[in-house]
Formats: structure tokens, C-alpha cells, sequence
């Protein structure tokens, strides 16, 4: 993959980009960190990592412009990646900041774990895997992706291609045409995180 073919990891001042980017190299996936709705333009594929409060990544995503440019590159079938944040954004909107809008790609509303368990829910944790997907190939039900969030969506919905449950079940990763996402961080999960990001890659060759 050549640098005018990278994966764009869009960078609105989440912690995990570093991780992110650390990650992508080891498997030999050349990247770039973008800001500006400029710099997506050419990518072959698109990762947006979050970590933090919801409106942080929706409040910076309209701040540097860069919501209209994502969907439309989304639109034109560039494969898409969202981690943790990223997959929550996706959706209408969220209860941690019901004011704002999501990027509406999915309904419904992103909601908050059950209180009578320990939140934020982080730590290693297994999938249930709800039918075939090219992000989990390779991958099964015994493979543990390391998570922490407090709010997830629900399962409801058609793109669920895992769940996961603490205290109630929600969605760990989706799937639907181009669009990817998961609720764990792939690059702080080990060799299955890892095996994860290469499928991910790989639609970008």
C-alpha cells in the first residue's frame, strides 16, 4: 500500500490514534493522521478511533469539518472503520449527549450500560458471533477484544454481525455494505485484534 493509498485514521484528539496507528504499521499498512476534509481525499480506506464522552467526537467532527466528507466517502463505498466512539457516532444519536446528532448512518440511539454492574465495562471479553462477516474472518467465539465504554447500542438492528454482554447485551461489532465498527479497541486486543485490522486492510489493497 503506497502513501497515496493509506489508510486515513481520522484524528480529532482521541488518545487511542497512536495505538491506532502503532497498529496498522506492525501488519505493514502505511497511514496517515487527517484533520481536514482535504486530507481524506485519495484514502482507500478510513478509521475513526474514540475514546472519551460522545460529544467530543461529534462536536469535533462538525468543528473541523469533516462530517459531510466522511459520508460521502462512505457513499462512494471507501471502506470504513469505526473503534469504540467511531461506532457510536454512526448512529442517530446518544443519552451521554442527547443535544447533538450522530452521523445517522444506523437508527436508533446509542444508551448507557445497566448501572447494577460495574461501569465503565472494560476489560477482556468474548463475542457472540450472530452470523458471517468479513471482519471477523478467522476469528470465533472463544477469540477475547479488550473493551471500555460505558454506553453501547442495542442489537436490534440488521448490521449486528456480534454481540457482546455485560449486564445486557449490545452490539460489538457491525457490519453493513462498506461500513465497519467495533465497540472494543482491535488495537489493544492482541493477535485477534490484530487478525481483525488485517481483514480490515485488506479491503483497502
Amino acid at each position: 500500500m503506497t502513501s497515496t493509498a493509506a489508510v486515513a485514521v481520522i484524528d480529532y484528539g482521541a488518545g487511542n490514534v497512536p495505538s491506532v496507528e502503532r497498529a496498522l504499521q506492525k501488519l505493514g499498512a502505511a497511514s496517515k493522521r487527517v484533520t481536514q476534509p482535504s486530507e481524506i481525499a485519495g484514502a482507500r480506506a478510513i478509521i475513526l478511533p474514540g475514546v472519551g464522552h460522545y460529544a467530543a467526537i461529534i462536536r469535533a467532527l462538525d468543528e473541523q469539518n469533516l462530517r459531510s466528507v466522511l459520508l460521502e466517502s462512505i457513499s462512494r463505498g471507501i471502506p470504513f472503520l469505526g473503534i469504540c466512539l467511531g461506532l457510536q457516532a454512526l448512529y442517530s444519536s446518544s443519552e451521554e449527549a442527547p443535544n447533538l446528532s450522530g452521523l445517522n448512518l444506523f437508527p436508533g440511539s446509542v444508551r448507557s450500560l445497566p448501572n447494577f454492574v460495574k461501569l465503565p465495562h472494560m476489560g477482556w471479553n468474548r463475542l457472540r458471533i450472530q452470523r458471517p462477516s468479513v471482519l471477523l474472518a478467522g476469528l470465533g467465539e472463544s477469540d477475547y477484544f479488550y473493551f471500555a465504554h460505558t454506553f453501547a447500542a442495542a442489537t436490534s438492528t440488521e448490521e449486528v454481525i456480534a454481540t457482546s454482554d455485560h449486564g445486557a447485551n449490545f452490539t460489538a461489532v457491525l457490519e453493513h455494505k462498506n461500513i465497519f465498527a467495533t465497540q472494543f479497541h482491535p488495537e489493544k486486543s492482541g493477535a485477534a485484534g490484530s487478525r481483525l485490522m488485517q481483514n480490515f486492510v485488506s479491503l483497502a489493497a
